[in-house]
């Protein structure tokens, strides 16, 4: 692991539009992305997705096929597939209170914030509810784009893909899940990505932020 700075990293890092073939992450830097994301807050803590780690080259073929023909896809040696809940039940909402039951105690103000999640939650409309699955899984995309700057290894986050195609692919349906957004690891080819050599693009503090004192 780095000992650099954060934001130096976060300045190195780039979406890498070229990933050398040749170049496989090694499972400890996968390990400890994956953690990351697995320690990402959500919403109350349901945690309501799941990712899905790609290495058969294969369905890498496959899912490329959908996503646009982008390289990255086949090129890196990993892709995270972040696929949420496609709706709240209270089946997945009362193994989050058993999971909370578990390490801290069955505690009776869990129960009645959970009895009220379920009260706000369950009468939504199904899209409502993956809508809000889905922002939580890209909370967990962007700590896994730092961990992957802390790890050194390039990454690409990507909405360029159909999404029903990706849940055929993997069978995302069946389990209850839609895919949200990807992310291929890798290393870099500096030799034939055009966006290397170049400066990263940010507006400035004073743009980007407001002051409310």
């Amino acid at each position: 692991m780095t000992t650099k700075p954060l934001n130096d990293l976060l300045n190195w890092r780039y979406a890498t539009k070229k990933m050398d073939p040749s170049k496989a992450v090694p499972q400890d830097k996968v390990d400890a992305i994956v953690d990351a994301i697995r320690m990402a807050p959500t919403s109350s803590g349901t945690q309501p997705f799941e990712v899905f780690v790609v290495t058969n080259p294969d369905v890498l073929g496959e899912i490329r096929k959908v996503a646009w023909d982008q390289a990255q896809i086949t090129d890196g040696s990993h892709l995270l597939v972040f696929a949420a809940w496609d709706n709240y039940t209270a089946e997945r909402i009362d193994h989050v209170v058993a999971l909370n039951v578990s390490e801290r105690g069955d505690l009776p103000m869990l129960h009645a914030y959970y009895d009220n999640l379920k009260s706000n939650y369950l009468p939504r409309d199904a899209e409502v509810n993956y809508a809000h699955a889905a922002r939580q899984a890209y909370i967990a995309l962007g700590i896994a784009l730092v961990a992957a700057a802390e790890q050194e290894v390039d990454s690409t986050p990507m909405e360029g893909f159909d999404p029903d195609a990706v849940d055929t692919i993997l069978g995302l349906k069946e389990r209850g899940l839609r895919s949200v957004v990807l992310m291929p690891l890798g290393y870099r080819d500096e030799s034939g990505d055009w966006l290397a050599p170049m400066g990263k693009v940010r507006k400035s503090r004073d743009a980007i932020v407001t002051e409310v004192n």
